[in-house]
């Protein structure tokens, strides 16, 4: 069988006498969509922290495209290998966003770091990407702060894909954004995942988000794994109890916050 795009094995990320991560292990298939759930504080970002290089792991291995990247980068060209082929987008796109930088010029130093085009093909690059995300061209030509978060967060996923990633990893990508604009993001990503041979990870607690966009699951609670596969085995029949309580905590159809009673006597 092929090697998987990503690897990850007993990975473990300490600080201090604090454990985050520990003993973490998964695969990621080409054209593969995998989440990672759990509560805040349950080592999920850390993990992608790790995989994308931005914290160094105190053991284990990470490996991505059939390389090893669990040591240290040993040069410049390495170091943008890894940065083309795992790319991430994070929650806020605004403090990853340069806010001197319109949205051509974001997605064009991306394509001049990692494709060195001359500038005719780049501009050429940054119109199609702007078209997969949806946005015209006068948003383009806007900067940071002209843009609505979900224009943001598109201008966040194209200048990520402009470096066209094997592995795209999604840091509660739609958590910050309204309904609306998250479903469209949503689609848009699920167009992107069916239209190429990207690979994702999403780090999320929305388990709709999940079930929407992801083939297999991993259950994270306080550093470690508890539970693991297919997406929709994992949401429809938990056998762990975490997975229980985390699935138990969803909205359901019609819920209604219960009424607050008043402590006032008289």
């Amino acid at each position: 069988m092929p090697e998987p795009v990503l690897q990850v094995e007993n990975l473990r990320k300490e600080y201090g006498p604090l454990v985050a991560v520990d003993g973490v292990g998964f695969t990621v298939p080409e054209g593969g969509s995998l989440a990672i759930v759990g509560e805040s504080g349950s080592g999920k970002t850390t993990v992608a922290r790790l995989i994308v290089g931005l914290e160094r792991a105190t053991a284990g291995t990470i490996r991505a495209c059939g390389r090893d990247r669990s040591a240290p980068a040993r040069s410049t060209r390495e170091r943008r290998l890894r940065g083309r082929e795992v790319q991430i987008v994070f929650q806020d796109p605004y403090t990853s966003l340069d806010p001197r930088q319109t949205m051509e010029d974001a997605i064009d130093e991306v394509l001049r770091l990692h494709r060195g085009w001359p500038a005719d093909k780049r501009k050429q690059r940054v119109r199609e990407l702007s078209d997969l995300v949806g946005m015209d061209s006068r948003q383009t030509r806007a900067l940071p702060r002209a843009l609505s978060g979900g224009q943001r967060q598109r201008v966040a996923i194209a200048r990520a894909l402009a470096a066209e990633p094997q592995v795209l990893i999604l840091d509660e990508s739609v958590a910050a954004l309204d309904v609306s604009i998250q479903a469209q993001v949503l689609n848009l990503l699920a167009d992107i995942r069916d239209e190429t041979s990207i690979s994702f990870v999403l780090i999320s607690h929305d388990l709709a988000v999940v079930r929407q966009l992801t083939d297999e699951i991993v259950v994270m609670w306080r550093g470690r794994v508890v539970e693991r596969g297919e997406t929709a085995d994992v949401l429809d029949h938990p056998q762990n109890d975490y997975t229980k309580l985390l699935r138990s905590s969803v909205p359901r159809p019609g819920w209604k916050p219960k009424q607050r009673v008043s402590m006032a006597t008289g």
